[in-house]
Order: structure tokens, then C-alpha cells, then sequence
């Protein structure tokens, strides 16, 4: 039985990331400092017993290496991070605290181990800075201007991960993400808006649009991008591959959707643009089917009313 190792594991993708890799056969070691990530997220993988194990630990910590060299795992799919363009402007230290020397400790404890292969959470909305063309293609990040110290942290990663491949030995795969929504999305962070709108329409409250509403961003669901990750367990190596849908939803039409959904009459409440707010996102994801084989297949509408179906069952 091969053991993956999930960072991040308690996390909203994370979470689900686990329980399709245990599915399928694999044996999960999730770690999560549960700064974000919710225990209540691994109920189903903590169904498979001992297949399954979990450990409290920030990514930083010295216990990460005890834990390679106990468990070996030969894939890693690292997810933990601060991910919240707002906290990284406030305190772009800290940021790069997890981002950087976070996932430095985790490669360094990988190489060290003898993992095959990183495959890393890459911030595609991010990374690009704001693009010149759309949708954005994955070259477009050689020489890119991240907008916030969160794009920064995840961009610089990229150079990284290339280091341990040509040096340490380690394979990586890095996957672009657009905005990904859908059930265990939480609804009291900044980073899931269709949370955010959906958790508060079904409670009959107004969700703030910040700006003029205009900008654009790739939302992908979450059962897609779960399934790029299983792809590129095999594929990819060496690759920055986008994985969105590239279409460009505007915040405007995303709130009229999910208000249609969720039978939400009332207006949005309006507020100002925060600062390092990209204007508009998409990703070219004509890369992903040859590099991972990988395509998505659920539509917006779908997305959405499944995940409004979630939030009205708990």
C-alpha cells in the first residue's frame, strides 16, 4: 500500500483531497495545525481507520522530520498555507513564514526521506499579478508582479520546487488553482466568496460586494481540482499546470446565480475594493490535458447548487 502524506489535510481541500486518495487505495498521513483547517472536515477519513492518520502539527515545526522518517511517505500533496491575500498584506512576515520556510521544512524533510514527489498547491489567482492577456498562461509567470505578498510567497515556491528537482532529486508537480468552491468551504474566512454569499443568503442577510462588483475570477469546483491532484500523482513532473476553467465569472453574475439557487430576493450590501485586489483572473488550462491528462467537467450552476445544497444541510 502506497503512503501519501497530505499537509493542510484538515483543510477544505485538503479534506477532500484525502478521502478520494484513500478511495482509491492509497494510506493517508494528514497534517494540519487546525489554524483553519476543522477536525469535523476528516470524519469520513477517519472512517477507514488505520489507513488513516492524522497529526496536529504546524509545517514549520521539527516534528515534521520525525514524521517523514517514521511514515516515508513517497508522494506529498503540500496544501497548508496562509492563503488570504488580506492577512498577507497586514503581515507579509508571517506569510512568508508559512509559505517559504514552511514549505521549505517540507521539502527539505521529503528529500531527506526519500519521497518520489511534491505536488504542490500553486495560486493561480494569484501568481500571474495581473495579467497582460486572458486567460493567463502558465508562462506568463516568468517575470510576473504578484500583487500581494501571498502571490509572492507562492510564486517564489516555484523556483524552489525546481532546485529540489535538479538538486535533491525531487519530483514535483505544481497545479495553478483558479477559485475553488464547493461543500466544506468555510464560510467565515475571505477566500471563499461563493461560501460567503451562499452561508448568508440561505440566512437571509445581504452579502457585501466589494467594488463595483466587475472584477472577474475562474471558479473551479472542488471535485475537479481533487481529481488534478490524483492525476498528476503520475504526470506532470517538472510542470506549472493551470487548473480553472477559463472562463472569466464576474462577482456581479456569481451573486445573481447563487441568489437564484439559494431564493435570495433582497440587493447586495456594497463596499470598497480592498487594496491588492486583482481586477480580473482567468487561467488557459489548454496545458492540463497533455501534461496531466485532465480536464473539467462541472458546470458553474452545478457547482453552486451543490454546494448551497450542503450549507442548508448543517
Amino acid at each position: 500500500m502506497t503512503t501519501v502524506l497530505v499537509t493542510g489535510g484538515a483543510g477544505f481541500i485538503g479534506s477532500h483531497l484525502a478521502d478520494r486518495l484513500l478511495a482509491e487505495g492509497f494510506r493517508v498521513i494528514s497534517v494540519d495545525d487546525l489554524s483553519t483547517g476543522r477536525i469535523a472536515n476528516l470524519a469520513e477519513a477517519r472512517g477507514h481507520g488505520k489507513e488513516f492518520t492524522f497529526f496536529n502539527m504546524d509545517v514549520r515545526a521539527a516534528g515534521v522530520q520525525q514524521l517523514f522518517e517514521r511514515h516515508r511517505p513517497e508522494i506529498v500533496f503540500h496544501l497548508a498555507a496562509q492563503s488570504g491575500v488580506r492577512p498577507s498584506l497586514s503581515d507579509p512576515t508571517n506569510d512568508a513564514s508559512i509559505n517559504v520556510m514552511g514549505t521549505l521544512n517540507v521539502l527539505e524533510c521529503a528529500a531527506r526521506a526519500g519521497t518520489r514527489k511534491i505536488v504542490y498547491a500553486a495560486s493561480g489567482g494569484t501568481i500571474y499579478g495581473d495579467p497582460k492577456r486572458l486567460p493567463a498562461k502558465e508562462a506568463s509567470a516568468q517575470g510576473s508582479f504578484p500583487m500581494s505578498p501571498y502571490g509572492i510567497s507562492k510564486k517564489v515556491v516555484l523556483d524552489y520546487l525546481g532546485f529540489f528537482q535538479r538538486y535533491r532529486g525531487l519530483d514535483y508537480t505544481a497545479l495553478a488553482l483558479g477559485n475553488v468552491f464547493g461543500p466544506r468551504q468555510d464560510p467565515l474566512g475571505e477566500a471563499g466568496v461563493v461560501a460567503i454569499f451562499a452561508q448568508r443568503m440561505l440566512a437571509g442577510e445581504a452579502p457585501t460586494i466589494y467594488g463595483d462588483g466587475n472584477q472577474t475570477r475562474d471558479y473551479i469546483f472542488i471535485d475537479d481540482v481533487v481529481h488534478a491532484f490524483v492525476q498528476a500523482i503520475e504526470r506532470g513532473s517538472g510542470k506549472l499546470v493551470n487548473i480553472g476553467t477559463g472562463l472569466e465569472t464576474s462577482v456581479n453574475h456569481l451573486f445573481r446565480l447563487l441568489a437564484d439557487i439559494a431564493g435570495f430576493e433582497g440587493e447586495p450590501h456594497q463596499g470598497p475594493l480592498p487594496q491588492g485586489e486583482l481586477r480580473r483572473i482567468a487561467l488557459d488550462i489548454s496545458k492540463a490535458p497533455g501534461a496531466i491528462a485532465w480536464k473539467p467537467w462541472t458546470h458553474l450552476e452545478d457547482g453552486l447548487a451543490e454546494t448551497v445544497a450542503y450549507l442548508k444541510g448543517i
